[in-house]
């Protein structure tokens, strides 16, 4: 054999697996089909409400296992962006992640379909939830590290009490970081944030979001079909000052990152307070131990809200490309999930 193998394939995506801290989050960089809509937000919903048979077919066994994410290129609709990025996860399509945006980043740079500048490269990213702006350090043909200036980030309530069946009242910040998470304070459900807790956390950050979209509405002042809490992000403070994070995903699993978006809700709260002033950096610690740090580095409005302008800062690695057959006879084209592995929430997802 001489290493090459032809096959008769006449559709297929192709993409770039990449990890950003640890959290999987592979770019479909060929393949895929036109999304209809006038502005990233449109695709987004149009995913989400009218035809989702792509996200399935991606995100869902046997393509792909619970912990990852999918990113979805498209033809940038905002003048002047570089790409379109949709995230595509088990339960929907997602308007903004923050260690998805830097696996896209990294993957179009490293890729050669965005020129790369050293040292340093700037990259214009359309996104359902507004224009990312994301600053590479490149060296030798590689990125080193990757700084989003995410969406005005803002609280919607501090404190919010939420009534639950195991762990009595509780208290949570809800906040919007690119998406709607709510925060809490781990030492309220009686664990600590590390990889030996991942399933509790995972099982009651799921069962917490099931009862407070019981018990609350959001909805974002001024993007359609942002009107829910995607997640729920457990908090705690490490001995050297860093916020340890866990963010929690349907069906039920913790992000291996320390999660882009949800550092950027976290900075909101914490600027709500009086705790971060405009300048200030955290370092976010996910439950492995990896790092991003989230600086303030402005102030805004949202529909009469005040608001934080977050900076956060990461790495990706590539470790590999794929490429997915796209078969009118494969019986399990629309994907599958089972508990053994999704666990038991498994139901929940469409």
């Amino acid at each position: 054999m001489n290493g090459s193998v032809s096959m008769n394939w006449t559709r297929s995506l192709d993409l770039l697996l990449v990890h950003c801290q640890g959290e999987i989050g592979k770019v479909i960089v060929g393949g895929a089909p036109e999304i209809p809509g006038a502005t990233m937000l449109d695709k987004m919903n149009h995913i989400n409400a009218v035809d989702d048979s792509l996200r399935r077919f991606v995100t869902f066994e046997p393509r792909a296992s619970v912990a990852m994410s999918i990113n979805l290129l498209v033809a940038p609709t905002r003048p002047g962006t570089d790409a379109g990025v949709i995230v595509l996860q088990a339960d929907r399509a997602h308007p903004m992640s923050g260690s998805n945006c830097i696996c896209v980043v990294t993957a179009l740079l490293e890729s050669g379909q965005v020129a790369m500048q050293e040292p340093e490269t700037i990259v214009r990213l359309d996104t359902p939830a507004g224009l990312i702006v994301a600053r590479a350090a490149c060296r030798d043909g590689r990125c080193l590290s990757v700084s989003l200036d995410n969406v005005p980030s803002f609280a919607e309530a501090l404190d919010r009490e939420v009534e639950t069946p195991r762990w009595g009242r509780i208290k949570a910040d809800i906040a919007f970081g690119g998406v709607y998470y709510a925060i809490v304070d781990v030492d309220q459900i009686g664990v600590e944030i590390a990889p030996a807790h991942a399933r509790y956390l995972a099982e009651a950050g799921i069962e917490l979001k099931s009862l407070l979209a019981e018990q609350m509405t959001v909805r974002h002042p001024e993007l359609t079909g942002i009107d829910e809490i995607a997640y729920v992000m457990f908090r705690a403070r490490d001995p050297d000052g860093a916020v340890r994070t866990c963010t929690t995903l349907k069906p039920g699993r913790v992000d291996r990152s320390p999660c882009g978006t949800g550092s950027s809700a976290n900075l909101a709260t914490l600027h709500a307070r009086g705790e971060v002033a405009i300048g200030d950096r955290r370092i976010s610690r996910s439950i492995i131990g990896g790092e991003f740090i989230a600086e303030a580095i402005g102030t805004a409005e949202v529909g009469g809200r005040p608001a934080v302008l977050p900076r956060i800062t990461g790495r990706g690695w590539i470790y590999g490309r794929e490429q997915l057959r796209i078969s009118s006879d494969d019986p399990f084209r629309s994907g599958f999930a089972l508990s053994d592995s999704w666990g038991p929430q498994v139901d929940m997802l469409g």
